[in-house]
């Protein structure tokens, strides 16, 4: 504290900063003790409170109110003016009581630097993304469903084209990915023209139509392989069989529910309840998944999306067998809601499963927002032999 809290300014004699008796020694910047001290004009200024010896242990000592300053090695952290860290602030004299002068504190900095030890703001939050592209996606889906439902009600023969080429397609996608990723040669050819003819035969001979082209199609891939090399040739062929029985043989059983007579509606709700599943999980397991259902396999599902696929599934299955399956129940849609849901799912698992040991995100891009093709398969394929066998066991297949 300096004079100027007491009163008017110090003559320009007196000693500026005064803290004790002059015997303390000598104030940097103050005159020298001794008579001159006592001259009459010191008399004119007011006399000064008395201010008990600084203690033996040193140390910054505050104002009148006596309290010690923080300061030492302890508080190196603290700035004073431009004072870099453990060095001697501004205002204070390099004395061994570490007694203040009567110099002025420096201004403070414009734009102080901030403390190193000073909490780091809180990031803020990020909002859950979908992971893809939501309006594309939507628009394609609208687009294929359109394709879909006007070939299904209008002529079956060419619904059964569409499976064909999306049979075909993703036999490309599929092998594509093996020779790229593996370096399987699973033989296209042979694949293509089998599967193609493996739907078309479901759908004009029925279940055994559908075996025999299977039969057919997996003696080709062997034989067709055989024009190459002997190296790689079981692993060709095992994924060449493996890939008829995946996507054409599957997809045939859509076939089988259109030869019904109210096949039209019976695919259709077999595409319903898939979808459905899907987007209750999709929905459910966005906005309240927390619990991994397979975070090996795939990390983005949850079993609170599980559970969304199932009651979504369930209450739609309800009202399609009771509305558009002749001579369906509402409880048997109950039944084939919760089979879809749990069909789809694994579906989904297993083309995760192939795509985790591929190494890859998405079969393909043919399809903006999906991926490609087999990405929209992967749940289809595995429900479509489970709602004809309900679907036969609950009305039959006439």
């Amino acid at each position: 504290m300096n004079d100027s809290s007491w009163g008017s300014p110090p003559h320009a004699g007196s000693r500026a900063g005064y803290w004790g008796p002059a015997d303390q020694g000598p104030v940097q910047g103050a005159a020298p003790a001794g008579p001159a001290y006592d001259a009459p004009e010191a008399q004119q200024t007011r006399p000064m409170p008395i201010v008990p010896d600084v203690p033996a242990h040193g140390g910054n000592q505050d104002d009148d109110r006596g309290a010690a300053r923080l300061g030492g090695p302890l508080f190196h952290d603290e700035k004073y003016g431009n004072a870099p860290y453990g060095g001697e602030p501004h205002g204070l004299a390099a004395h061994g009581d570490d007694t203040p002068t009567a110099q002025p504190p420096a201004a403070a900095p414009q734009n102080p630097e901030p403390m190193p030890d000073a909490p780091h703001p809180a990031p803020a939050p990020q909002k859950k993304s979908a992971g893809r592209d939501l309006g594309a996606a939507i628009g394609v889906g609208v687009g294929l469903g359109a394709v879909i439902v006007a070939s299904l009600f209008v002529v079956k023969a060419v619904f059964v084209g569409v499976v064909a080429v999306a049979v075909v397609v993703g036999l490309w996608e599929l092998t594509s990915r093996l020779q790229e990723r593996k370096g399987i040669k699973a033989p296209l050819v042979p694949l293509a023209v089998g599967g193609a003819a493996m739907v078309v035969a479901g759908y004009v001979r029925g279940t055994e139509g559908a075996w025999v082209a299977m039969a057919l199609t997996a003696l080709a891939v062997l034989v067709w392989r055989m024009t190459e090399p002997p190296e790689g040739y079981l692993k060709d062929v095992t994924a060449g069989v493996f890939a008829a029985f995946y996507v054409p043989f599957l997809a045939t059983f859509v076939a089988l529910m259109l030869t019904a007579d109210d096949g039209a509606f019976r695919v259709m709700t077999f595409l319903v309840l898939t979808v459905v599943s899907d987007t209750g999980a999709y929905a459910v397991g966005w906005r309240f998944g927390r619990t991994k259902l397979a975070p090996r396999i795939s990390p983005g599902k949850t079993r609170e999306g599980l559970l969304g696929a199932v009651a979504f599934a369930m209450v739609v299955g309800a009202l399609c067998m009771q509305f558009l399956i002749d001579d369906g129940a509402w409880w048997q849609g109950l039944v084939l809601g919760f089979a879809v849901a749990a069909s789809a799912t694994l579906g989904d698992l297993g083309e995760s499963m192939i795509k985790r040991d591929l190494g890859i995100k998405d079969m393909g891009t043919l399809l903006p927002g999906h991926g490609g093709i087999m990405d929209r398969l992967d749940s289809l394929l595995p429900t479509a032999p489970v709602v004809w066998l309900l679907l036969v066991l609950f009305v039959g297949s006439g």
